[in-house]
């Protein structure tokens, strides 16, 4: 501690690069130090050294070289950084022992040279710094509490404090010197009187990042939080950490985002201890990790807490033992026990407390995911349980990744909101008309244009900025984003126009405009062939390729074949059912019981024609759930007045008068038939071609993605 301390060293840094009040923003290496110690006792200083640094890229900018005055051959021949620190260590060691002191601490005029600088290209070159900078002062804020009307810190320079106080500027020109001694005659003026000051404001740097739980109800100020995006995918919490090395993030401040299968997503949420060390994190934008540059923005403490805030008492009691490591395990076998995976995992590297550090991930009704977490004491035991990452336990090999406390909480929230069946309401239900169908009617006017090449991180609002003043001839619901099978963006997005003359000035005046530094290339197309290509198909250069349908068994069950779809009822939720899932159908009552009515699922030709078919996402509404969206509880009267109403009365009263219910089964076993689930299902009524099993294009049951579905009509009485 500086009260504590006997003597400050006055430090300075310069880089091959940025200096001043953007030190450290581009990631370039120390080429200068400079330092001199002030002894708080005698107020005397001592000698003055400077010593040049050779980075190992030998390259200065015109920048650096015009404030600082240095060239290459300056550096050539000068010592690596980690001989300068030894000298450094060395040298202010003896000197401050032979002025008969026992401490020092380090005092610069901003925090960039150590958070920003220093840290950051030690910890890339694997290097140990001395404890001294760990550890230091601030000139400026010691200033502002001497004096604090001179203005706020952040705004104060080395010449403003002097004039502030009346001393000239250092009249030496070399860089570093005339910092560093003109740091010197400030300090030793507001030690001595009238102003008789105290260094006691120490700021720290973490020596390593503590891991820990983050509470759903604690407060998180989001000026304190960033997203960093672009991460590796085994990037852990620890190397995030590194990457960020300088700056204190808080206890269990790192939170790894998953997406929907629960994989990282290469993104991450990072909580620092202040404002102030966030927006140094901010600086490091596009700054690297290994090979990898990293994008960071501001987020938010909703967001954060969305991501690492858990409620399990549980998942607290796992995470509640202090400086532990954590391996996530994936893919074990259902029947797994603790006994099988401490066996799995062996005496050399052992599980901290056993089987109280294992943490089985389940459903909500008690079964296995084939996920879990352990505890480890120390690193030597992480890497040699890492060693066994894709090794056999049963007959499953087993992925290990580093894991965070912030991923148990994101893994076990995700997992336990998970509903096991999809619950139907109680009380009858009332349709919302949809002005849009869930695919636009095929014509062969060009009254659309697809939009090739999108930046995968583009979504609508860059699209209709990219669209510019055509975007008010957008159709309503027009815009349609097309993602790959696995969720994720695809780069192609189809926009409805109101007319043909519409869509042909787009394609002229928006081909090859560049959206975030990409060209996207702009066709003029009609809406039989986005129709086509929505559904899975393909629209090249050569041609339009239909969507393959080698499945004929995928044709709606004939027990719902009798129930016709009327075209002009469809519900708004239905625009998001994922591909293999039917739109809603419409409400039934039953005069027998009208208080089990139910809301089931009717056939959507188009959507059993394809199992490559495209998810799609519409603008402006947004994702919904079917039960949930687009319905609204009524009393019997309304019901039956919806039904009197409806330009089909016809195929609404059989739709009506037709009990049933629909079930969907994931996971099933590859050779699963139709009896196998009859078995399933037995003691249950069911009808006549109730069970559809899907299959892949290898006439294999698919039980992976996309997901099995198994049709299930029954009376309404009857839960599963």
């Amino acid at each position: 501690m500086a009260s504590h301390s006997d003597t400050l060293v006055v430090f300075f840094g310069a880089t091959a690069g940025a200096n001043g009040g953007k030190l450290g923003s581009d990631e370039r290496e120390i080429i200068l130090l400079v330092w001199q110690i002030v002894d708080l006792h005698e107020k005397k200083v001592g000698k003055l050294h400077s010593y040049y640094v050779k980075p190992d890229s030998l390259e200065l900018t015109d920048q650096c070289k015009e404030e600082t005055g240095l060239t290459v051959e300056d550096i050539i021949k000068a010592e690596p950084l980690d001989k300068v620190l030894q000298q450094f260590q060395q040298s202010v060691s003896s000197e401050v022992k032979s002025l008969g002191r026992s401490s020092f601490t380090l005092l610069v005029n901003s925090p960039l040279v150590i958070r920003q600088v220093l840290h950051p290209e030690a910890s890339k070159k694997n290097l140990v710094l001395p404890e001294c900078f760990f550890s230091f002062v601030d000139l400026r804020k010691e200033f502002h509490k001497c004096c604090p009307n001179a203005g706020p810190a952040q705004k104060q320079t080395l010449v403003s404090m002097l004039e502030y106080v009346g001393l000239p500027a250092a009249s030496e020109q070399l860089t570093g010197v005339k910092e560093v001694r003109s740091m010197v005659q400030l300090t030793l003026c507001i030690l001595a009187e009238p102003y008789c000051h105290k260094f006691t404001c120490v700021e720290t740097v973490n020596y390593k990042f503590d891991s820990g739980a983050c509470c759903k109800t604690e407060p998180v100020d989001s000026e304190t939080v960033i997203r960093a995006r672009g991460l590796p995918w085994q990037s852990s919490d620890q190397d995030i950490a590194r990457f960020f090395k300088g700056l204190n993030i808080a206890k269990g401040g790192v939170a790894l985002c998953l997406n929907a299968q629960g994989r990282r997503n290469g993104e991450a949420l990072v909580r620092f201890i202040d404002s102030e060390h966030r927006d140094l994190a901010l600086e490091r934008h596009k700054h690297h990790m290994g090979c990898r540059y990293i994008e960071v923005y501001k987020a938010t403490g909703e967001e954060f807490l969305k991501i690492a805030g858990g409620t399990s008492n549980e998942v607290a009691q796992f995470l509640s033992k202090e400086n532990q490591v954590i391996i996530r395990m994936r893919g074990l076998p259902f029947t797994a026990t603790s006994q099988e995976v401490l066996s799995f995992l062996g005496p050399e590297s052992p599980v901290t407390d056993g089987a109280e550090g294992l943490l089985f991930v389940k459903y909500p009704d008690g079964r296995p995911t084939g996920d879990a977490f352990v505890l480890f004491s120390c690193e030597e035991y992480v890497q040699n349980a890492l060693k066994k990452h894709k090794q056999i336990l049963g007959k499953r090999y087993i992925e290990l990744f580093r894991s965070t406390a912030a991923e148990v909480q994101q893994v076990l929230n995700r997992y336990m909101s998970t509903p096991l069946i999809s619950t139907l309401p109680a009380s009858p239900i009332v349709p919302v008309l949809a002005s849009q169908p869930f695919l636009p009617a095929a014509t062969s006017t060009r009254d659309c244009v697809r939009l090739r090449g999108l930046p995968y991180t583009a979504g609508i609002e860059d699209i209709l900025e990219f669209m510019g003043e055509h975007t008010v001839d957008i159709k309503p619901h027009g815009v349609h984003m097309v993602l790959n099978q696995q969720g994720r963006p695809s780069g192609d997005a189809f926009i409805q126009m109101k007319s043909a003359d519409r869509a042909f000035m787009v394609a002229q005046k928006c081909h090859k405009k560049t959206m975030k530094d990409r060209y996207v290339e702009v066709f003029q197309c009609s809406t039989e062939e986005m129709s086509i290509v929505l559904m899975g198909g393909t629209l090249n250069r050569s041609g339009l390729s239909p969507p393959p349908c080698k499945l004929p068994c995928l044709s709606p069950p004939t027990a719902y074949a009798a129930f016709p779809t009327s075209p002009a009822i469809l519900s708004e939720a239905a625009f998001y059912q994922p591909p293999l899932l039917a739109a809603p159908r419409h409400p039934q009552t039953t005069v027998a019981s009208p208080a089990h009515t139910l809301a089931y699922y009717p056939p959507q030709p188009h959507l059993y024609m394809n199992m490559n078919m495209n998810y799609t996402a519409y603008y402006p509404s947004p994702p919904v759930s079917p039960s949930t969206v687009g319905y609204f509880a009524a009393p019997p009267g309304a019901v039956a007045a919806a039904v009197a109403a409806s330009p089909h009365p016809g195929a609404a009263s059989t739709v009506l008068s037709q009990p049933g219910a629909l079930v969907r089964m994931q996971g099933l076993p590859y050779n699963t038939g139709v009896k196998d689930i009859l078995s399933f299902f037995q003691g249950y009524q069911l009808q006549p071609d109730a069970v559809v099993i899907l299959y892949n294009f290898s006439g294999q049951c698919s039980a992976g993605p996309p997901d099995p579905l198994s049709l299930m009509a029954s009376s309404p009485c009857c839960s599963v």
